[in-house]
């Protein structure tokens, strides 16, 4: 399906990427923490939300 070197850039780019993401994150971890307080709750409340949408879905088809 894929060429050995098709399969060895995967990999890299895979590990390039992730590398990246942990470095700009660590970096950025103050910054993140001060603008962002709360987003947690905006998080939480989505998630009770399609709950509850699937829940009112479940329970209106039977």
């Amino acid at each position: 399906m894929f060429s050995t070197g098709q399969l060895i850039f995967a990999v890299l780019f895979f590990v390039a990427f992730v590398l990246v993401m942990v470095f700009t994150y660590k970096k950025d971890r103050l910054w993140h923490r001060k603008n962002y307080k709360g987003v947690q709750w905006v998080l939480i409340t989505f998630v009770i939300f399609i709950i509850f949408l699937l829940l009112i879905k479940y329970f209106l088809k039977n």
